[in-house]
This record gives C-alpha cells, sequence and structure tokens, in this order.
C-alpha cells in the first residue's frame, strides 16, 4: 500500500521549494506526476505553484471542495504532490488517503499546520488523523536561532491575532517565530499578555462575516458545515420580482 505524507512547516520553511525539488527527482527519471493545489490559492498566479525562492511550476489539478480523482485521470501516475494542503477541505484529505490505499499512489501533502492563532486548519488536522507518514520541513524563528513553530501575523507593520484565519499574504504579513517570541510580540503590540480563546472567538466571528461577505459577493450561499464550501442562490422569481417590466 501506498503512504499518505503530510509535511508540514511554519511559513518561510521552503516547503513549496522541497515539492518542487521531488517533483523534479520523479521527472528526471520519466515518471508521470501530477502537481496539484487548492484553486483558492492566487498568491503566485491562477494554477501556478510558485516557491518564494523564485521557482514555480504549473498545477496540473486545481484542487476545490468538491474534487474527486478517478481512476482514469491516475493512470501511470507514480506520484501526486499537493502544495497548501492547510486549505483542503477535510473531505478531499480523505479522497487523497483513498487515492494512496485504492491505487497504490503515494500522495505527498506540503502545508502548515496551524494558524496564526495556533490553531490547526482543517485540511491540516484532518491530514494529521489520516497521513502514514508525518514530517516537518524546519526553519528558525524570524527573532533568534531557535526553531519556528509558530507562524506571527503582522498588519501595517504590527503583530496581531486578529482577521480571518485564511487571509493569504507573503513574507510582508507573515514569519515564522518560536513561542517564545510569538508571545512576547504579540504582548508587545497589544499591550496584554495572550488570550488564546479570546483570540479564537475573535476569529470565529472574523471569519463567519468573510464567508458571508464572499457568499453575497459571488452571490452563494455559506456552508452549513464549516467548510470552504458554497451552494448557488436560488433564482429569484421573475413573476414576482418589482423589477419587471
Amino acid at each position: 500500500m501506498a503512504k499518505l505524507y503530510f509535511r508540514h512547516g511554519a511559513m518561510s520553511s521552503a516547503k513549496t521549494l522541497n515539492l518542487l525539488a521531488a517533483a523534479h527527482s520523479y521527472e528526471i527519471q520519466a515518471k508521470n506526476i501530477k502537481v496539484m493545489k487548492p484553486q483558492m490559492d492566487t498568491r503566485f498566479g491562477e494554477g501556478s505553484v510558485g516557491s518564494r525562492a523564485g521557482l514555480s511550476r504549473k498545477a496540473d489539478m486545481l484542487l476545490t471542495d468538491d474534487s474527486t480523482f478517478s481512476a482514469e485521470d491516475l493512470v501511470d501516475v507514480s506520484c501526486i504532490f499537493v502544495d497548501e494542503a492547510q486549505f483542503l477541505h477535510p473531505r478531499v484529505v480523505e479522497r487523497l488517503r483513498n487515492v494512496a490505499t485504492d491505487f497504490a499512489i503515494p500522495v505527498i501533502c506540503y502545508g502548515l499546520r496551524t494558524d496564526f492563532r495556533s490553531r490547526l486548519f482543517p485540511g491540516s488536522k484532518r491530514l494529521m488523523e489520516l497521513a502514514d507518514t508525518i514530517e516537518e520541513v524546519k526553519t528558525t524563528c524570524t527573532f533568534c536561532n531557535r526553531k519556528a513553530t509558530m507562524n506571527l501575523k503582522s498588519v501595517d507593520g504590527k503583530e496581531t491575532m486578529n482577521g480571518p484565519t485564511v487571509c493569504l499574504g507573503g513574507d510582508e504579513m507573515y514569519v515564522p517565530s518560536c513561542y517564545e517570541h510569538f508571545c512576547q510580540r504579540i504582548a508587545s503590540a497589544t499591550g496584554c499578555s495572550i488570550d488564546f480563546e479570546a483570540a479564537w472567538a475573535a476569529g470565529d466571528k472574523a471569519d463567519a462575516a468573510q464567508h458571508a461577505a464572499d457568499a453575497i459577493v459571488n452571490k452563494e450561499a455559506p456552508s452549513i458545515d464549516g467548510g470552504y464550501q458554497s451552494r448557488p442562490l436560488p433564482e429569484p422569481d421573475m413573476e414576482k420580482s418589482p423589477q419587471k417590466a
């Protein structure tokens, strides 16, 4: 049986660079692979898997909350690589688990373990539960030489734990940090010690507001299961519409 791997690390730990290098190793051996990423990740361009080191390649598949993997799509595939796996819906993680089990294709997922409030992303949580092998891609704290375990967010140069969980950004917004410096920087910026439970509650409200705003913009109904899946709103009854001529 092939394995499901979860290779996690803090921000700027070269996760995508590792993915691109591993994918290249397969390809120079003339082996077929598929590189995937969540459709929502557009930081390096839609359809592009990019590293901050400057390397990139086209994604073979963009994943949504409803993505499935058929036998026809996986013929002669030797390995599947998934970037930004923290953004996967848990059910997609389960389907990737089944790909490794049922089709004997290794699936290697790279991503963050936790968000900037120290909570597991839903996709990362499911990977921690289902992966055969869990490996850490290590980097050092921005402020010392200890291992980074946290992702520190800044807005306008000020460290914060506020805002929605999903806010795509780069080095100017997130940096890797050890736990000690994470707590020190947040306390210095806010003037008080960290209250994780209060931050989580505020984060839940910010996420709900973001999902509601996205639903309005995209004319979609928010998910009832807490994920990013959405449903089209029903079409208005034009016979009853006051706008009808």
